[in-house]
C-alpha cells in the first residue's frame, strides 16, 4: 500500500505541471504532434489529468483498492484514450489509463468479492441491485471497447460480459434491459439511463472481435436487448435515440431505414447556424436547483451528433457533418477540453465537479475527430 501511495504521489506531481503547459500553449499548431485542426496532445493531457484526479478523489475510491467507474469521466475516457494513443504515436497505455484498466479487471476477476459502489443501507432501497447491474454493464463496455481496437476478445472481457448477462432482466416492462443507478441525475443516473446504457452495450457487444455476437447464447441476449430498445424507442428523448442509432450501425435491423432517415433529419433540423448543437434540444430535463439548462451550443451534444452521423456513414461532403466537425475543431479550449454544462444544477465549470460534463464532451469530441481523414 505504501508503494502504491508513493507511485500515485509521483504521478500527481508530474501532472501538477500540466496546467502550466495548458495556459501557455495555443490550441492550434501548438506542437509537432498536433493535428492541423485540433490538438490531441492537450486533449490527452486534459483527460489524463482528470482521470488522475478522479482516481484520487476520496469518494471515487472503493473496496480492495479499486476505483469507481464514473459514467461522466472514466467510461468516456476508457473509450477515447486509445484513439489519442494512436494520434500521438504512443506505444503503451498512459499511466492513468493503466491504473483504470487494472482496477476494472480486478473488479471483474473478483466480482463476487466486490462491494457495489452504492448500497441500500447508505443510499436507499434498491441501490445495491441498481449499482451492481450498472457496474456490470459498464465494465463490459470498457473492456470490450479496448478489445475491439486490439482485434481480440480477451477472457477477462468474456467474464465481464457474462456478469452483465446474468443481471439482464428477463421479465417485466424492462425485460432485455438492466436495473440502473437512479439518483435523478441526468444523463447517466436517472430513470432514462438504463436505455442509454443498454444501447452502448449493444454497440460494444455487436462490435466485439472474434465473432462474439454470432455465438448462439450471445445472440439470444442481443435479441432480448433489441426487443427492449425497439419497444421503448418512441418514448425516448432525442439523446437516447441517438445512442440507439449508434448501436444500429453495428446491429443491422435495430432501426428501420425510414427511422434512421427521420432521426437524421430531426438532428439536422436542430443544428445551429455555427454548426453546433444544444443539449437542451436533445433532452427534456429540469435541474434540481430550478435553474435553466444553458441554451448555447455545447461540446457534448455536438460531439455526440457528429459521432453518430459519422458512424452512420454520412458523406464527408455533407454540409451538416462538415459544419459540425468545424464547430468541434474551433471550440477546443486552451486546456485541451471542450465546454459542456451540467444538466442537474448550475455549477462552476472551473471546479472539479463542474467539469464532469466537459470530461465526457472531450472524450466524445476525440472519438468524432479521430474519424477525420
Amino acid at each position: 500500500m505504501k508503494n502504491r501511495v508513493l507511485w500515485i504521489s509521483l504521478l500527481l506531481s508530474g501532472f501538477a505541471a500540466v496546467p502550466l503547459l495548458w495556459r501557455t500553449t495555443l490550441v492550434h499548431g501548438a506542437s509537432a504532434t498536433s493535428s492541423d485542426h485540433w490538438n490531441p496532445q492537450t486533449a490527452a493531457a486534459y483527460l489524463d489529468s482528470r482521470e488522475v484526479w478522479w482516481q484520487q478523489w476520496p469518494r471515487a475510491r472503493k473496496d480492495h483498492g479499486t476505483i469507481c467507474i464514473s459514467c461522466h469521466t472514466t467510461v468516456p475516457y476508457a473509450m477515447a484514450r486509445p484513439a489519442l494513443r494512436r494520434e500521438l504515436s504512443e506505444t503503451a497505455m498512459a499511466a492513468p489509463e493503466k491504473v483504470m484498466m487494472d482496477s476494472v479487471e480486478k473488479r471483474v476477476s473478483h466480482w463476487s468479492e466486490m462491494t457495489p459502489f452504492y448500497s441500500d443501507e447508505k443510499s436507499g432501497p434498491g441501490k445495491t441491485a441498481e449499482s451492481h447491474a450498472t457496474e456490470a454493464v459498464l465494465n463490459a463496455i470498457i473492456l470490450a471497447s479496448n478489445d475491439a481496437r486490439q482485434g481480440h476478445l480477451r477472457p477477462i472481457t468474456r467474464t465481464a460480459f457474462d456478469a452483465a448477462w446474468e443481471l439482464q432482466l428477463t421479465t417485466g416492462e424492462d425485460a432485455g434491459g438492466w436495473k440502473w443507478q437512479d439518483f435523478h441525475l441526468g444523463p447517466w443516473e436517472s430513470s432514462q439511463s438504463s436505455y442509454q446504457g443498454t444501447a452502448l452495450l449493444m454497440f460494444e457487444a455487436a462490435n466485439a472481435p472474434d465473432g462474439y455476437a454470432k455465438e448462439p447464447a450471445v445472440r439470444l441476449r442481443l435479441e432480448s436487448m433489441r426487443e427492449y430498445l425497439r419497444r421503448k424507442y418512441a418514448a425516448q428523448p432525442l439523446m437516447n435515440q441517438l445512442y440507439v442509432f449508434w448501436a444500429s450501425t453495428k446491429e443491422p435491423g435495430l432501426l428501420a431505414k425510414e427511422e434512421r432517415k427521420i432521426l437524421l433529419a430531426k438532428l439536422q433540423s436542430l443544428q445551429q447556424p455555427d454548426g453546433g448543437w444544444r443539449l437542451s434540444s436533445m433532452i427534456d430535463w429540469k435541474r434540481v436547483d430550478e435553474s435553466a439548462i444553458p441554451t448555447e451550443e455545447d461540446g457534448f451534444a455536438t460531439s455526440l451528433a457528429v459521432l453518430v452521423m459519422e458512424e452512420a456513414g454520412t458523406s464527408r461532403h455533407d454540409s451538416s457533418l462538415s459544419r459540425g466537425l468545424g464547430w468541434i475543431e474551433q471550440n477546443q479550449q486552451k486546456e485541451g477540453n471542450w465546454p459542456a454544462s451540467s444538466m442537474n444544477k448550475q455549477r462552476d465549470s472551473t471546479t472539479d465537479i463542474g467539469r464532469f460534463m466537459s470530461d465526457a464532451a472531450t472524450a466524445y469530441a476525440v472519438l468524432a475527430l479521430e474519424k477525420e481523414p
